[in-house]
């Protein structure tokens, strides 16, 4: 009968199951607690001070006051903390570190709204081409912003979940990459002024990602994390865990899988451009929509727009089906906005795909490809440019098997992305110019982002070889700029013996953290590489092991369902 299976007693593994996760939800709860306590006894021992709320007329109890000194005193801006959270904490008598969250948190989603209007260029005004373009690249920047903000605070009632603290870390970095982003567009006579319009909003966004972030220490502590998967994946096939529908979408060629829209250039299909068969895809659907690209080269700028969840975009194959354009800087568009092929909506797929930007490397800034989107995978695509080629600007991203091709900066941005079993393909630049493969942007400590590249192989191009062109793994592009090789073949004498470039001046700051692990290939060799002290190159498997898949991205929550080949772990 239905539903029997629902009365009756309780399997006595299920119910040793949910004792355990019921404890364990009191020892997280717990666990967070004790950050109060830690962060009481270090104000005492260092005297350390924070700022009251000069407009409170309500003198807090001690007890309320040194709950929110120790919870905002993880900050990297204790006295907005305290500033932000103590008008709400005078209405009520139980303040808790939970509570101070959520508090940090509305208040950041306050001001931000506030800031937002800002960018908005008043009637009559008349700025040139390329600050109004880069107001619009704000609008879109600062409402993404929002709602990652607003994402992050529809789970806030629950942080005991190690899945819930991974999504609100994730989120909350990528508020704050979107507005800094925002920042760097603009040039010098008004960097300043957006600067203040963005200063307390970002300092907001910084606190509640700290206070997060001090709340997965916790978990961590208790051991809550998933673990490693056992054993790797076999780099020729797909999980083994795969549902056999799943596989059928990995394996079969591209023209036999039943799919929802057709794209052709020659009219076989019933759109003719990628962006026309984006309108038809529903919004917010947690159901994959699969659009079939046949081959040709598709001259169009394509935005997959934020509310376009699950989109799967298959082609004829890397060099067979390619999206080109050649918006660039130099030309009057932000680089934000010069990217050939951009994906803003969640649980993105493309596969056998190939992205380019023609521009050339006179025009300096020039994206073929950019991806803001959450759990977004590319698999078997290339990117194809000069500088700037690739942009994984923020959030959980992988790339498998790809060819990225470039000169200056060519893989940049700031999200938590793994590459695995890629080929990067530094190219012949400019006269003057020197190569540099990444540009980590980590530009707060507590964000959980960066560049890692495993099990990929560098090789130079045919019109590089032979020239006395410098090619280096990288240069620090914000503070804390964060990128790691591991296992991956430096083919030739491709890499310059030093390894890395400064961003500016002869060295890199010391919060930066570089590292590289068991590669191998002639210029390999680290025995002439800078000597930062951000640059690590006696790691341990256990460090290096952060950076893979299943810890850095959150692999194993969501990669399986994609479809896709990957590695969890070394």
């Amino acid at each position: 009968m239905a539903g029997i299976g629902s009365y009756g007693k309780v399997n006595p593994m299920d119910q040793d199951i949910l004792h355990r996760k019921r404890k364990n939800k009191r020892i997280i709860i717990i666990g967070i607690s004790t950050i109060v306590l830690v962060g009481i006894v270090i104000g005492a021992v260092v005297g350390t001070a924070v700022g009251r709320d000069k407009n409170s007329s309500v003198d807090q109890p001690s007890q309320v006051s040194a709950t929110i000194k120790a919870t905002c005193g993880v900050t990297l801006y204790p006295d907005t903390c305290v500033q932000s959270v103590i008008p709400m904490a005078n209405s009520t008598k139980n303040v808790t570190p939970q509570g101070i969250f959520r508090w940090a948190l509305q208040a950041a989603i306050n001001e931000l709204s506030v800031v937002s209007e800002r960018f908005n260029i008043p009637d009559g005004s008349s700025p040139d081409n390329f600050t109004a373009a880069a107001f619009a690249n704000c609008r879109d920047l600062l409402e993404l912003a929002m709602d990652h903000l607003n994402d992050t605070a529809n789970l806030s009632g629950d942080i005991t979940s190690p899945n819930t603290l991974d999504d609100m870390l994730t989120w909350l970095s990528a508020a704050g990459t979107y507005q800094q982003t925002c920042l760097d567009d603009f040039e010098d006579s008004l960097n300043s002024t957006v600067s203040n319009y963005l200063k307390t909003s970002s300092e907001l966004t910084s606190n509640s990602l700290a206070i997060v972030n001090s709340f997965a220490k916790v978990a961590n502590e208790f051991n809550f994390h998933r673990r490693l998967l056992n054993s790797d994946v076999d780099d020729s096939s797909a999980p083994s865990w795969l549902s056999r529908s799943g596989r059928r979408l990995l394996q079969a060629p591209s023209g036999s899988i039943q799919v929802d829209a057709i794209v052709a250039k020659d009219g076989s299909g019933k759109y003719k451009t990628i962006s026309a068969a984006l309108k038809a895809v529903p919004e917010k659907s947690k159901t994959r929509f699969i659009i079939y690209v046949k081959k040709g080269v598709y001259q169009e700028n394509v935005v997959v727009s934020k509310n376009a969840w699950n989109v799967m975009i298959i082609g004829d194959g890397l060099r067979s089906t390619i999206v080109t354009g050649n918006l660039n800087v130099v030309d009057g568009t932000p680089t934000f906005q010069s990217a050939t092929f951009t994906v803003n909506g969640k649980g993105f797929i493309a596969r056998d795909m190939g992205f380019r930007n023609t521009a050339g490397a006179i025009k300096h800034q020039a994206v073929a490809l950019l991806s803001t989107a959450d759990q977004s995978v590319f698999y078997g695509c290339s990117m194809d440019a000069f500088q700037d080629t690739l942009y994984p600007h923020s959030n959980r991203q992988f790339y498998r098997e790809c060819t990225i091709t470039g000169t200056v900066d060519f893989i940049f941005g700031n999200a938590a992305v793994v590459f695995q079993n890629c080929t990067i393909v530094p190219r012949l630049p400019m006269s003057g110019q020197q190569n540099t493969i990444t540009a980590q942007g980590k530009l707060d400590p507590n964000q959980n982002t960066g560049i890692s590249i495993q099990g990929s192989t560098l090789i130079a191009s045919n019109d590089l070889k032979g020239t006395s062109i410098k090619t280096y793994l990288g240069r620090p592009w914000k503070d804390y700029s964060t990128t790691i090789f591991f296992n991956s073949n430096f083919v030739g004498s491709l890499i310059n013996p030093a390894g890395w470039l400064p961003w500016v001046g002869n060295s890199a700051p010391a919060t930066i953290f570089y590292a590289e692990y068991q590669n191998f290939g002639t210029s390999a060799s680290t025995k002439n590489r800078v000597k930062w002290s951000g640059l690590k190159l006696n790691l341990t498997a256990k460090q290096v092991a952060k950076f893979t898949v299943n810890p850095f991205i959150d692999g194993a929550n969501w990669l399986p369902a994609t479809a896709v080949p990957f590695v969890p772990g070394l």
